[in-house]
């Protein structure tokens, strides 16, 4: 391979080459994106077979940015691997209040996690629409509480956090609650795997989307 391409001349061999290992697939023309993205980053083929994507999630993501609701995020990772230029087309913040100083201070005192505490101080503002989780299993459960117990309703979940105690688990615990609540949108995966660049590229590939359709109008 010539060290000399493009970077969209890479992004572009590498989607082939995904597409051509990977065969024929079931995954739609608004899912398949995300699918593919989440591979293309993590160079993991499993994400094929184990991503999780309600009906009207990509759609409800669009709508969202189009409306410039926020997007929360539990890494200020998933922050620096979106798309500024896309989310300031539609005039949308992307925020994160893990390292928020009232947040560290509150979490210290209760003995929880600073993640479960952004993720109340990031549901108590209305302005927040897109809810971005792709580290911390707790950001997950504290949210899945929030909507159960105090009617937050978010108009897209990504809920992609990696590790070993607690991801599949919460995974597993978004499932069940989009059961209960089968108006709620979301983007997942089974199992331990995930992490902030697979959430970010996530949210690239609805940017992405909804920048065409935006163009299209």
């Amino acid at each position: 391979m010539s060290v000399h391409l493009r970077p969209e001349e890479i992004e572009a061999e590498s989607f082939r080459i995904i597409e051509e290992e990977l065969g024929q697939h079931d995954w739609n023309a608004q899912m398949w994106p995300l699918v593919r993205r989440a591979i293309h980053t993590s160079a993991d083929f499993d994400y094929a077979r184990s991503m999780v994507i309600t009906e009207k999630a990509v759609a409800s993501g669009i709508a969202a940015l189009r409306d410039g609701l926020g997007v929360v995020t539990d890494t200020n990772m998933i922050i620096s691997g979106m798309s500024k230029e896309r989310l300031g087309r539609f005039k949308v913040q992307a925020s994160c209040f893990v390292a928020d100083p009232q947040v560290a201070k509150e979490a210290k005192e209760q003995g929880v996690t600073r993640s479960i505490l952004a993720m109340r101080k990031a549901a108590r503002d209305a302005a927040n629409g897109i809810f971005v989780i792709g580290n911390a299993p707790t950001a997950l459960f504290e949210l899945i509480r929030l909507v159960r117990e105090e009617g937050v309703r978010p108009r897209l979940i990504v809920a992609l956090p990696v590790g070993f105690v607690g991801a599949a688990e919460s995974k597993e615990a978004m499932k069940e609650l989009a059961r209960e609540f089968p108006e709620l949108q979301f983007v997942s995966n089974t199992g331990r795997k995930g992490g902030s660049n697979v959430a970010a590229a996530v949210m690239n590939a609805i940017l992405i989307q909804a920048e065409a359709s935006a163009s299209a109008l």
